[in-house]
């Protein structure tokens, strides 16, 4: 599956904030993601993003450079 700046996704685990939706803020060999309760910004690996990711909720603006 392809993913996008500006994607939100839920996890299937929460964020300690509370909610488990986030959106993307970079992707790439690492993908940079917001949490949508609490603001806070988190790398990850693609392999491990892929795994945990559970459905997009919403697409953004796919912005492609």
């Amino acid at each position: 599956m392809e993913y996008h700046n500006g994607d939100v996704v839920r996890m299937k685990k929460g964020h300690p904030c509370g909610t488990n939706e986030w959106e993307i803020v970079r992707v790439g060999m690492d993908f940079k993601l917001k949490c949508l309760g609490c603001g806070r910004r988190v790398m990850i690996p693609r392999v491990k993003f892929e795994r945990r990711v559970k459905e997009v909720i919403r697409r953004g603006d796919g912005d492609k450079e």
